[in-house]
């Protein structure tokens, strides 16, 4: 079905594994021309799916020189821009596409290239937490202007939804009466009536390619290879709940913005922390910085005053496949300096799934996951040049991009505050098996099996009960 009209012109900068993924689905679900489309991107790689669909192709790489004569003659009022691209600033493109009256969508605030490692910055200023600020220093300034989405992929994105459904589902599970908030306010007071003290996006990724195995030297990912080595250098980060009783011993605040995260000194592709999903069941995750740490635990807080009343912990905890483990610990042994070789794991997968959800613990019921469960079998079904995790990505453009198109002048939003239903119907179709499930276990079983630990047993919710030593 045809969600949406757009009668504006389309501009996708990049074309990765995402924007190949994404624009078989724009085709069949927005009512758009396709000579109404251009890629503009930086690499060759594409060009033959751009071909299959009659997509004009451009490869340009874009820099902080040449952005706006290259977009400019591409963009104007009642356009968009889809940034799907690596190296390039967000803000600058989010401020281009203000001024010509575009709109505009992408998966996470990226800097210009270098900005993740750039040595001539401190960890607060390479932090995700930096670069979400620095976008929402735009907010007022473009109040009521062309609707710009920020960071609305899988993750950072989708799983702000799945957490407004997750509060739902432990509200009307607990016996807690309560019709669906309608602002932040509502949706703040609601988790800090049940309880949650911490949110995990616990992400377990088991697809596997078995005749092609990882090599010495190569990189191999099932998702953007620049974009999970970028973020992965960056320091590890965490939205920090009010209940937490003692800063990590390299744990820093920022003296700027929000005051919602802090950040470690070690990257985050170098940190782990203990985590569970359904089908996995425990299992060590890396703490990746991702922007929805930061988001969700400013968009839950609760304040008396000034004073922060209630706020809860927030952080990833990713698992990816099996080979892309294998690949962070080469990285990491040669002090974070790429492998000669990059491999995106598509076509040559053989079995396998991506166990994408949102862990809420700390209320009456212990811990709830829900999420996405999406194998790749079903994702190759479903549509064409994904597999099953690019595919959680690319359904959320899609949402991302109709909701905007129906509601265009939003200004600058973030996804926790987008209508989740209507999210959730647009992408629940490519999403596999929905599934919500409780659980006892908390980072404090069966611990101390070896060796003897610093923690607190009477409150299993504090960050330093979930960090590995």
């Amino acid at each position: 079905m045809k969600h949406v009209s757009f009668a504006g012109r389309l501009v996708m900068v990049g074309f990765g594994s995402i924007g190949q993924g994404v624009l078989p689905l724009i085709l069949r679900h927005i009512d758009i021309p396709a000579d109404r489309i251009v890629i503009v991107t930086a690499e060759e790689r594409g060009h033959d799916v751009a071909n299959e669909y009659g997509i004009r192709f451009e490869k340009i790489a874009l820099t902080r020189d040449n952005y706006r004569s290259v977009l400019q003659p591409m963009l104007g009022k009642g356009d968009y821009l889809l940034n799907l691209s690596v190296d390039v600033s967000s803000v600058a493109l989010i401020e281009l596409a203000q001024e010509l009256g575009a709109m505009y969508l992408d998966t996470c605030i990226e800097p210009w290239a270098g900005g993740y490692t750039d040595p001539s910055k401190t960890p607060s200023q390479r932090s995700n937490y930096a670069l979400r600020e620095s976008a929402r220093t735009l907010i007022s300034k473009y109040k009521g202007g062309p609707t710009a989405v920020l960071t609305h992929g899988a993750n950072p994105g989708l799983v702000s939804h799945f957490v407004k459904e997750a509060l739902l589902h432990i509200a009307r599970d607990t016996g807690l009466s309560t019709a669906v908030p309608k602002d932040r306010a509502g949706w703040s007071t609601l988790a800090q009536t049940l309880g949650v003290k911490v949110i995990h996006i616990a992400e377990r990724d088991t697809q596997v390619s078995a005749h092609q195995p990882k090599q010495r030297d190569e990189f191999v990912n099932t998702w953007s290879i620049d974009g999970f080595v970028g973020e992965g250098c960056q320091p590890a980060e965490l939205g920090w709940g009010s209940h937490e009783k003692q800063m990590p011993a390299d744990g820093r605040r920022h003296d700027f913005g929000c005051d919602s995260a802090i950040y470690l000194l070690r990257p985050g592709a170098g940190t782990q922390v203990r985590t569970w999903t359904p089908l996995e069941g425990p299992f060590h995750g890396f703490l990746v910085t991702h922007n929805e740490a930061i988001s969700m635990s400013d968009y839950y807080t609760v304040k008396q005053g000034d004073k922060v009343a209630y706020r809860p912990t927030v952080h990833y905890a990713y698992h990816p496949s099996d080979d892309a483990v294998l690949s962070v610990h080469e990285i990491a042994g040669k002090t974070w300096q790429m492998q000669s070789r990059k491999r995106l794991m598509m076509d040559e997968i053989t079995s396998g799934m991506d166990e994408l959800g949102v862990l809420l613990m700390g209320h009456k019921k212990g811990a709830y996951w829900y999420g996405s469960r999406l194998t790749i079998d079903e994702a190759r079904k479903l549509a064409p040049h994904n597999n099953a995790t690019s595919l959680q990505v690319t359904v959320a453009v899609l949402a991302g991009l109709v909701w905007a198109i129906e509601n265009p002048h939003a200004g600058l939003i973030e996804a926790d505050e987008i209508d989740h239903a209507r999210i959730m119907e647009i992408s629940k179709p490519y999403l596999g098996e929905m599934a919500g499930v409780y659980s006892d276990w908390t980072p404090l079983q069966r611990r101390e099996m070896l060796f003897p630990e610093d923690i607190d047993r009477d409150d299993p919710w504090q960050f330093r009960n979930f960090r590995v030593v």
